[in-house]
């Protein structure tokens, strides 16, 4: 595809938010292919999100999210570093964007880690009796019970999850991404999913 032009390297900052520089050496990096690019931007972004993680955050935003109809309703409160990137756009767009996907993705925790010991037993023990059943050798048992507790993870932490926008991308690339674009880290501490009669 040759050499990116102006036209193009000011097309892809509008589609990213990401510098000239940077969107121009994506460009020259891919060979001018607009989708590589993107990609390429989305990486290195996610590379400076994860460079950020663990500096301390004490500021942040606390969005609320009704369903249309009053039936279901999102809190949730994510962390930055500093009370401007709290106010920014981006920051702001982040969050509510993980507030409707709380709302229509229904994790039960942030992280796999946060899931209780004893809620994780109880799904395996569930999977190795379903699996016993096809009269698989023990060692077949654990590898497929594993599998299905990776896919549990995936469907029910929130870091895990595809995004509802873009459910190539999980949600843990996409805060990544906005905070190596912030340049500060981003946290989601807590959240609470409320259903009329649950």
């Amino acid at each position: 595809m040759g050499q990116p032009t102006s036209k193009d390297v000011v097309a892809l900052r509008q589609k990213t938010g990401l510098g000239m520089m940077d969107c121009k050496r994506a460009l020259e990096a891919v060979d001018g292919d607009f989708e590589k690019a993107i990609e390429y931007l989305r990486k290195k972004g996610i590379s400076k999100g994860e460079s950020r993680t663990g500096r301390p955050t004490g500021q942040g935003l606390i969005e609320t999210y009704i369903h249309p109809g009053g039936r279901l309703g999102v809190m949730i409160e994510v962390l930055c570093e500093t009370d401007f990137v709290a106010r920014s756009e981006d920051f702001q767009t982040l969050v509510h964007d993980l507030a409707m996907q709380i709302a229509a993705a229904s994790p039960i925790a942030v992280k796999r880690e946060d899931i209780p010991e004893e809620k994780i037993q109880k799904e395996m023990e569930i999977y190795r009796e379903q699996i016993q059943k096809e009269n698989k050798p023990p060692e077949i048992v654990k590898r497929i019970a594993t599998g299905k507790l990776e896919k549990f993870y995936e469907e029910t932490c929130l870091l895990e999850q595809g995004f509802i926008k873009d459910p190539k991308v999980k949600i843990n690339d996409i805060i990544l991404g906005v905070a190596g674009k912030l340049k500060e880290n981003i946290i989601v501490r807590r959240f609470e999913r409320y259903a009329l009669g649950d």
